[in-house]
């Protein structure tokens, strides 16, 4: 068991199940899952955050899936992941990643270091819009 099962930028809505479900396998006793989503404010915000809108480099789906590969490293794991583009309301879900190991352990740190280097290396930009129309771009990394 070990392989990307998922790993898509998507303009459609993510769908934690179907994530779920694809890193099911019966050697997996553990499965950890994180969902990343829209929310209302921003320490860098002025006001209050309404949406963000997020673009993507043509290339950002193969970085995302070799950005699979390197937090699977050698371990037994399945890893589903999908990141979002256009603009998305607060509450709506940004990232999300399903992992699959055989121990709990391994699935929390795959899990913590895809989105940290999602956060990192993933080629995409969000422009935050807050309440009075205010907007500002965050590039990788931020």
């Amino acid at each position: 068991m070990r392989g990307v099962q998922i790993a898509r930028i998507s303009a459609e809505p993510l769908d934690v199940d179907a994530h779920l479900a694809a890193v099911q396998h019966r050697t997996a006793g553990a499965v950890t899952s994180f969902v990343g989503t829209v929310r209302d404010h921003d320490p860098d915000a002025g006001g209050d955050v309404v949406a963000l809108e997020y673009s993507a480099h043509p290339d950002a789906e193969a970085t995302l899936h070799d950005i699979a590969v390197r937090a699977i490293g050698t371990a037994p794991a399945l890893v589903a992941v999908s990141h979002r583009v256009g603009r998305l309301e607060v509450g709506d879900a940004a990232v999300v990643i399903a992992v699959a190991t055989p121990h709990r352990a391994e699935a929390f740190e795959i899990c913590r270091d895809l989105i940290e280097e999602i956060k990192r290396a993933l080629p995409v930009w969000k422009r935050q819009v807050e309440a009075d129309g205010t907007a500002a771009w965050k590039g990788i990394g931020g």
